[in-house]
């Protein structure tokens, strides 16, 4: 599928990931829509061809909004990257006590309901554009984390959560199957974003050195730039792919 005159939506699109993600699009024609919190939106740093758009993933009324603006951009909207996330760090049975019942929650609405949310009123949306090529209509392309299967100690919320979207992936393909609409994951390992910025750089060389091939942090611009090929090549759907650099975590 071609990028080019298209509508996109990035969330998480203000910083990491999704920034990265949504300046690779727009680079390529796309209009790009980036979804964040007002926070994040406020702070971020004008694009050419991105609109950033306040939204928050777990509300129905904002995201459909958005999804209603990007589908009457003009352009047909065909493309969706999910990069919204939180991380948090809790043992189920802690020093404190056991996991804190709202943290479980919100790490899981947020990555897994979130990611969930995006996909149905997005869905519906491209659903209503005109075929290309082999009936296909659009793609979505969500991401989870190599946490999914590799969880360490205190990751049980982050993990699950990854966990569900990897889990999603298989049916929500099957399912958008008749609408022409392709569903993919990308599982990063560790990746040099914002979430990073508070470590030494002594500490984040020690993570690149524990990376088998190549030794180093992954760099947001390759998940970009893995979100073009997976828009470009029709025939990948239903599939999680690791962009980890064969990295494996141990327990902690």
């Amino acid at each position: 599928m071609e990028i080019t005159g298209t509508a996109a939506i990035v969330t998480g699109g203000a910083s990491g990931l999704g920034g990265a993600t949504a300046r690779a699009l727009a680079a390529q024609g796309a209009t790009v829509f980036a979804l964040d919190l007002p926070a994040a939106v406020d702070k971020a740093e004008a694009v050419t061809g991105v609109r950033y758009l306040p939204a928050d993933v777990t509300s129905a009324e904002e995201i459909r909004a958005a999804v209603d603006t990007a589908a009457g951009s003009g352009s047909p909207l065909r493309v969706v990257v999910n990069c919204a996330g939180v991380g948090t760090a809790g043992r189920v049975l802690g020093k404190k006590g056991p996991h804190d019942l709202d943290v479980f929650r919100k790490v899981v609405e947020v990555n897994l309901i979130g990611t969930f949310n995006v996909m149905r009123l997005a869905a519906e949306a491209i659903a209503k554009t005109e075929p290309l090529a082999d009936e296909a209509r659009g793609v979505i392309v969500n991401t989870a984390s190599i946490a999914a299967f590799d969880g360490q100690i205190g990751q049980v919320a982050y993990s699950a959560s990854k966990g569900g979207v990897v889990g999603m992936t298989l049916p929500v393909a099957r399912d958008l199957a008749s609408y022409g609409i392709r569903v993919m994951t990308i599982a990063p390992g560790i990746v040099d974003t914002p979430m990073l910025a508070g470590v030494s750089d002594e500490f984040r060389a020690g993570l690149g050195a524990g990376v088998p091939f190549p030794k180093r942090l992954g760099r947001p611009d390759e998940y970009a730039r893995l979100v073009l090929d997976i828009v470009r090549h029709d025939y990948l759907n239903g599939e999680v792919i690791r962009m980890d650099g064969a990295l494996r975590m141990a327990p902690r």
